[in-house]
C-alpha cells in the first residue's frame, strides 16, 4: 500500500507562505547554514498540523562533499528541517522563552534521494504536546512520493 500523507495535499499550499522566512526567524534561532525551513504554507495550531518546505539549493554547505559529482541532501539535514518545522508549530502553541530542540527520533526511514533544485515538502502531525515536550509524526515528500518519515520529540531548551 502506498504511503499516505499526514496532511491532505490540497492543504500543503507550498506556493504561498502563511509564515515566511522572516516570521520563521522570529520563532526559531537557527541561522546561516543551519536554516533549513524556507516557508510554511499551512498551519492548524489547534489540531497540531503543519506543512512547510525546504528549497534545496546548490550553494548549501554540504553540496561539495556529499557526494562529489552527485550531491544528495543528507538525511540528517532532512531531519533537521522536519525538527525546525515542529519547533515552529510548538512555539506557536506555547509562546515564551526558549525554543524546542531535538529530544529524540524514532522510526526514521529514508526512501528517496533529494538533490539541489528540488523542493522538499515537510509535514508534521502533533502526537503529544506539553509545556516542556512535544512529539510529532513527520514526513518529507517530493513530487508526490514519500522521501523520509520519523517521529520527532522536541524538548524546551
Amino acid at each position: 500500500m502506498a504511503a499516505q500523507p499526514l496532511i491532505p495535499p490540497e492543504l500543503w499550499n507550498t506556493g504561498n507562505a502563511v509564515l515566511d522566512k522572516a516570521r520563521i526567524r522570529e520563532l526559531i534561532p537557527q541561522r546561516f547554514e543551519m536554516e533549513h525551513l524556507d516557508g510554511i504554507g499551512y498551519i492548524d495550531t489547534e489540531n497540531g498540523l503543519v506543512a512547510g518546505w525546504k528549497d534545496v539549493r546548490d550553494d548549501e554547505f554540504w553540496v561539495r562533499g556529499h557526494l562529489p559529482g552527485r550531491p544528495l541532501l543528507p538525511g540528517i539535514v532532512m531531519l533537521e528541517a522536519l525538527a525546525q518545522l515542529t519547533s515552529v508549530a510548538t512555539k506557536l502553541a506555547y509562546p515564551g522563552d526558549g525554543f524546542f530542540g531535538f529530544g529524540g527520533i524514532e522510526g526514521c526511514k529514508f526512501r528517496l534521494s533529494v538533490t539541489p533544485g528540488q523542493r522538499l515538502t515537510l509535514l508534521a502531525n502533533r502526537v503529544d504536546l506539553r509545556l516542556r515536550r512535544a512529539i510529532y509524526d513527520t514526513q518529507g515528500w517530493l513530487d508526490g512520493r514519500l522521501v523520509v518519515e520519523a517521529r520527532i520529540t522536541g524538548l524546551r531548551v
